[in-house]
């Protein structure tokens, strides 16, 4: 769970919550999502503050934990990595049910991108939209 500040993990259906915010450049954002097929491989894109509600510096980056939080990775490559001042909201995530999984994000300055690779890679699919409130994946049968 992103609950603002801290990124949370429950055990034991939401009994009890820890924190692993681990090595994120800060706690403070608003989406995560799960990987459709690997349940400890966790999704978040920290923003700077409550205050100033975008990337930190400037740099668009999704993490990525492969062992349910704590240890994180930046992904970064198709992601603009200077003077990038946007924000994902909480419900502009989304992940496909593929093999390997899709993950998708849309942000305040109205670009989404798409990773085929389960974050490993992103690409723009849509530019000079609105504001992005809510992403969601759908796949076909």
């Amino acid at each position: 769970m992103q609950l603002h500040w801290d990124v949370m993990r429950s055990d034991n259906a939401g009994d009890t919550w820890y924190e692993v915010s681990g090595n994120l450049p800060t706690d403070f954002g608003f989406p995560i999502e799960v990987h459709a097929h690997e349940p400890d491989t966790v999704y978040v894109v920290p923003i700077k503050s409550d205050s100033e509600h975008y990337v930190t510096e400037g740099k668009l980056r999704v993490y990525r934990s492969r062992k349910g939080g704590n240890e994180w990775e930046a992904l970064t490559k198709g992601l603009p990595q200077e003077n990038c001042y946007v924000n994902v909201l909480r419900d502009a995530t989304s992940v496909d049910k593929l093999n390997p999984c899709g993950a998708y994000f849309g942000t305040t300055g109205g670009q989404v991108y798409a990773s085929a690779d389960s974050g490993d890679s992103w690409t723009p699919i849509a530019a000079h939209l609105p504001g992005v409130l809510s992403v969601e994946a759908q796949t076909l049968p």
